[in-house]
């Protein structure tokens, strides 16, 4: 019996196809959601990320929301929900909200594009659109820009950092393995981001924070 070889042109459509159908998936789901449970959530949300959720300076650096990669949202909402990523707030926040909500906050703030918040110093921001854009070779550190694009806002599993807190942003990558793949059973999409977080120096941070911080 021969197997008959399967066109270039027909493989792209059964592609085509099937992220058709998660995109259907991801509507219904979204759609499941009333618009009044959806604004009592995102109110709740805003408490702390802001008022457009375009981040938040208190205690400490709350992240910007606005414009994200719905998936990128998804993704790290069910890490907080399986404790694979750590946040004792948002540990309380996410292992109530069902699949539904999930995926009606990820399509909601995908759509919210507020100015940023700045703050970061400006003298640092040439240093940080070359690491972006060229990496740091030396230390084996790729392009920002080969994963989370050359405007910064991302794509898919790959978040938006145009417009983050650079303060946050800070946290976050010299704390890396502190509160990511907390569950080595189940690594976290973000995985790919450790070895790089380690590599870079708290300067070289500090430079392409200050960068993506002031785009828009």
């Amino acid at each position: 019996m021969r197997l008959r070889s399967v066109s270039p042109t027909a493989a792209l459509a059964a592609v085509l196809c099937i992220v058709s159908a998660l995109a259907d998936a991801e509507d219904k789901a979204a759609s499941a959601v009333s618009g009044q449970e959806l604004k009592a959530k995102t109110d709740y949300c805003k408490t702390c990320h802001g008022l457009a959720a375009q981040g938040f300076r208190g205690s400490f650096p709350m992240p910007r929301l606005a414009g994200q990669q719905p998936e990128y949202l998804q993704n790290q909402l069910q890490a907080f929900i399986e404790h694979r990523r750590t946040n004792p707030v948002m540990f309380n926040v996410a292992h109530v909200l069902k699949p539904s909500m999930v995926s009606a906050l990820a399509t909601y703030f995908k759509d919210l594009n507020p100015k940023p918040l700045g703050g970061a110093t400006k003298e640092l921001v040439p240093e940080g659109k070359k690491i972006y854009e060229e990496g740091v070779p030396s230390a084996n550190v790729p392009p920002c820009a080969s994963c989370h694009g050359p405007d910064a806002k991302g794509a898919d599993a790959f978040p938006r950092l145009a417009g983050q807190l650079h303060d946050y942003i800070f946290r976050k990558l010299t704390n890396w393995e502190k509160e990511r793949g907390q569950n080595r059973d189940q690594p976290d999409t973000s995985a790919i981001m450790q070895p790089i977080a380690h590599d870079l120096t708290e300067a070289q941070i500090k430079a392409v924070a200050a960068y993506v911080s002031q785009l828009e």
